[in-house]
C-alpha cells in the first residue's frame, strides 16, 4: 500500500496554519479539482477526493488534534479505519454540496421585484375630503426587445455549468455548508453570449411611469397605499414588485391634526373675555359662531363637536377644539392708557373678588418665602 500524503501537503500548507488558512486553501483547490472544470480527468477527481478528506480532519479541532500527534494512525480508526473507510458518498452530492448541483439543495434563481417607496404631500383639506393626484416615477420594467430574457433578439441564454441552472452554490466548511450566488453566472443560473442592446443584458430597463392614485377620505401622516404591481420587474420571469405611496400632511395656517381631532388658537381680545360676546370660528365646513361667555380664562377650550375628520377606517368624525388666547392690546393711546390704569386701580381695590387667580398666586408666593 502507497504511502498516505499529509493532510498539510496536500492543502499546501505547514502545521502551523491557522483555521483561516485551511479553509481558504481547501475553497481554491476544490474550485481548482472541480471535475466540472477538468472534463472528468481523474486524476483532477482523486486530487479533489484527497483534498476533501484533508479538510475534513483538519477543519475538525478533535481529528485535528489527533492527527498533529500520531499521523493518520490517529484519525483513521477514529473515521473508519484504513484508507479505503473514508466516506466520499456519491460524487453528485458531494458536487452539489460545493457547487449547489445536488437535488436536495436545488433553489429557484426567479426573483421578485423590488418594492418601490414614493412620498407624497397633500394639504389637510385633501386628507379629510380624500382626493386623486398623477404621479411619475422611474422604475425598472421588463425589457421589451428581449422579453426580459437579456439576450439579443433571436437568441437564447444558455444554462450556467457551473451551478446547473440554480444561481446558487454551496460551499463545504466542514460539518457546515454555506450556500452563495454563483460567481460564475452572478446568481441567475444562466450564461448570456450575446446580450440584448438595450438593457445590455440585465433583462430590464428605466421608464417613466406615471400613475393616478387615489387618496381616500381620512388619511393621516405616515399612512401607506399600495399599488400592486406597479414597483420594479421581476428577475428570470418572477412577479413585479409593488408600489407603496406615503402620506405626508402638509402644515396648515390653522389647524393641526390629533388623529380624528382637529386643534386650532382662538385668539380673543381683552374687553371681549371679560364682558363676553361672540365669534366666526372657521371649520372645514364653514364658519360657525361660537358664544363667549363673560370672564373666560386663557386656556379654556371650547370643542365643536363632529367638526374635526372622520379616520379612513372609523365610522365618526372627531371634534375640532377651539383653545382660547386672550390678546394682550398694543400700541395703545394715552386715552386707552388712562382708561386701563382706571381699571386696575378699581381691581387692586378689591383683587380677590375681580382677579382670584392672581390673589392666590401672590398669597402663595407670600407663603413660601415666610
Amino acid at each position: 500500500m502507497a504511502d498516505k500524503k499529509d493532510y498539510y501537503d496536500t492543502l499546501g500548507l505547514n502545521q502551523q496554519a491557522s483555521d483561516v488558512e485551511i479553509k481558504k486553501a481547501y475553497k481554491k483547490l476544490a474550485m481548482k479539482h472541480h471535475p466540472d472544470r477538468n472534463d472528468g480527468n481523474p486524476e483532477s477527481t482523486e486530487t479533489f477526493k484527497e483534498v476533501k478528506k484533508a479538510y475534513d480532519v483538519l477543519s475538525d479541532p478533535e481529528k485535528k488534534s489527533m492527527y498533529d500527534q500520531y499521523g493518520h494512525a490517529g484519525v483513521d480508526q477514529a473515521m473508519g479505519g484504513g484508507a479505503g473507510a473514508a466516506d466520499f458518498g456519491d460524487f453528485g452530492d458531494i458536487f452539489g454540496d460545493i457547487f449547489g448541483g445536488g437535488r436536495s439543495n436545488q433553489r429557484s434563481n426567479v426573483y421578485r421585484g423590488a418594492d418601490l417607496r414614493y412620498n407624497m404631500q397633500i394639504s389637510l383639506e385633501q386628507a379629510a375630503s380624500g382626493t386623486e393626484k398623477k404621479i411619475t416615477i422611474p422604475v425598472m420594467s421588463t425589457c421589451k426587445p428581449c422579453s426580459g430574457s437579456g439576450a439579443k433578439k433571436g437568441t437564447q441564454p444558455s444554462s450556467c455549468e457551473t451551478c446547473k441552472g440554480h444561481g446558487q452554490v454551496r460551499m463545504q466548511q466542514g460539518f457546515f455548508s454555506v450556500q452563495q450566488p454563483c460567481p460564475h453566472c452572478e446568481g441567475t443560473g444562466k450564461i448570456i453570449k450575446d446580450p440584448c442592446l438595450d438593457c445590455r443584458g440585465s433583462g430590464t430597463t428605466e421608464i417613466s411611469k406615471t400613475l393616478s392614485v387615489k387618496i381616500p377620505s381620512g388619511v393621516d401622516e405616515g399612512d401607506r397605499i399600495r399599488l400592486s404591481g406597479e414597483g420594479e420587474a421581476g428577475l428570470n420571469g418572477g412577479p413585479t414588485g409593488d408600489l407603496y405611496v406615503v402620506v405626508g400632511l402638509k402644515p396648515h395656517a390653522i389647524f393641526s391634526r390629533d388623529g380624528a381631532h382637529l386643534h386650532c388658537e382662538m385668539p380673543i381680545s381683552f374687553s371681549t373675555a371679560a364682558l363676553g360676546g361672540s365669534l366666526d370660528v372657521p371649520t372645514l365646513d364653514g364658519n360657525e359662531k361660537i358664544k363667549i361667555p363673560a370672564e373666560t380664562q386663557t386656556g379654556k377650550i371650547f370643542r365643536l363637536k363632529g367638526k374635526g375628520i372622520k379616520p379612513v377606517r372609523e365610522s365618526n368624525y372627531g371634534d375640532l377644539h377651539c383653545h382660547v388666547s386672550i390678546e394682550t392690546p398694543v400700541k395703545l393711546t394715552e386715552e386707552q392708557k388712562r382708561l386701563l390704569s382706571e381699571l386696575e386701580t378699581l381691581n387692586q381695590a378689591d383683587s380677590g373678588k375681580h382677579s382670584p387667580r392672581h390673589k392666590t398666586w401672590v398669597d402663595k408666593v407670600k407663603d413660601f418665602f415666610d
